[in-house]
């Protein structure tokens, strides 16, 4: 099992959703961001860093530090499941290939067909394949 895996599995059994998984280049930082339906608190980032911590030492994980938290306002989109949660929301989306010479946009999320994303933006609506998204966050309303 990797570690995305193993650190999924984790996170799942405590009742937590793991949104994403980063780390630095030589993997010496590990950042988790958790998310559950009622939101996340100070107390559920312990327990869940407490048990990767525990779960690291047996499984002889080498790292320097784990930081575990919610994945904020601007919340990442990183399954096909997330797009359809948020539909609705201002989203900024970031493309591998471009389309005509772009692969930044911006707009209103429409929704989800099959594993396609649908984006109304200021030119009209677009359609991206989820595969080609290479990464998309929620734009905070303030």
């Amino acid at each position: 099992m990797d570690l995305k895996q193993l650190i999924e599995k984790t996170a799942e059994g405590l009742g937590f959703e793991v949104i994403d998984i980063e780390s630095s280049p030589r993997g010496r930082l590990l950042r988790v961001f958790i998310d559950k339906p009622d939101g996340i608190d100070v107390d559920d980032c312990a327990t869940v860093s407490n048990q990767l911590t525990r779960l690291f030492e047996v499984e002889n994980i080498d790292y320097d530090r784990l930081e575990v938290s919610s994945p904020g306002l601007d919340r990442p989109l990183t399954k096909l499941a997330h797009f359809e949660r948020f539909v609705g929301e201002q989203v900024q989306m970031r493309v591998r290939i471009p389309v005509g010479n772009q692969r930044n946009f911006t707009g209103a999320l429409h929704g989800v067909e099959g594993d396609t994303v649908v984006l109304a933006t200021a030119t009209g609506e677009q359609r991206f394949a989820f595969d080609d998204i290479e990464r998309a966050r929620i734009v905070p309303k303030f």
